[in-house]
């Protein structure tokens, strides 16, 4: 797969298709990694909450770190100044390499002073441990208020982004303000392949659901990272480079955003081990 790449505020380039790893642990992670980096995968998303960042470590050990790029993200539960930095550093330790390319806030944490959280964000872009920063599952709001704030560019807001799921306000901000709209959970975990449309979509053009979809991500703007353990699918979802999707599809299928995520996350559970929030 030869991906092509967006530009980001300190000039780093982004592949458009990462592999999302979220749900994937042990040997499932190692063979479905393995499968992306034969199929010309670069981009690999993880973050501490997923838990398996020493899994992905080991899988990507043998492959050439400068021709990687490497995204994780930091809990809500470890915004304070302090904590920020040492979640960083243990992922990078998990993940055996010295930098990472993408570093994100996973959630925002309202109990956390967000300027405190930029501050140290810096700090670790300063001591060349973090190349870009960015956000996840941010407003338009927040994401206005942390580039007020910040004494970095917040490159990246990655959110929920699916046909299902398409939050135009959020997107719109972001396109306005030169934020890369970076796509997760970008097939609607799968649920979106029982929508007619898309399965009709997919026979018109000889392609599969997956690619459907996450070609419209891509005209829409958006980069994608579709996570699978089916080879045959991970291979298919780097092969989006080569035909087109209509400009009238893309309308169609922008017609069917009806606000429903797929997400069973809780993060208003102050109580949840991952997204909680110390007393």
């Amino acid at each position: 797969m030869d991906s092509p790449a967006v530009a980001l505020p300190d000039g780093d380039r982004m592949p458009v298709v990462g592999f999302g790893t979220g749900g994937l642990h042990g040997d499932e992670l190692g063979d479905a990694v393995s499968t992306a980096l034969e199929a010309g995968y670069t981009r690999f998303d993880t973050a501490e909450g997923y838990g398996n960042e020493n899994a992905l470590g080991d899988a990507l050990a043998d492959a050439d770190r400068s021709e990687l790029f490497l995204t994780s993200k930091v809990l809500p539960s470890n915004l304070d100044y302090e904590s920020l930095i040492g979640a960083c550093e243990a992922s990078l330790d998990r993940l055996g390499t010295d930098y990472l390319d993408l570093y994100l806030i996973h959630w925002p944490n309202p109990a956390v002073s967000l300027r405190e959280s930029l501050d140290a964000m810096a700090t670790l872009r300063d001591r060349g441990l973090v190349r870009n920063v960015g956000v996840s599952n941010f407003s338009a709001y927040q994401l206005s208020c942390a580039q007020h704030v910040s004494d970095v560019p917040i490159a990246v807001n990655q959110i929920e982004f699916h046909p299902w799921h398409q939050q135009p306000d959020v997107v719109e901000y972001c396109e306005e303000s030169g934020v890369v709209v970076d796509a997760a959970a970008p097939l609607a975990r799968t649920q979106v392949f029982d929508d007619d449309m898309i399965r009709e979509l997919a026979a018109t053009y000889d392609r599969s659901p997956g690619q459907i979809v996450l070609k419209w991500a891509l005209e829409r703007g958006a980069t994608v990272i579709p996570q699978s353990t089916d080879p045959g699918h991970v291979r298919e979802n780097a092969t989006l480079f080569d035909w087109e999707l209509s400009a009238d599809d893309c309308r169609r299928i922008d017609e069917r955003d009806r606000s429903r995520s797929v997400y069973n996350l809780a993060p208003t559970d102050w109580s949840n081990e991952t997204f909680g929030i110390a007393r």
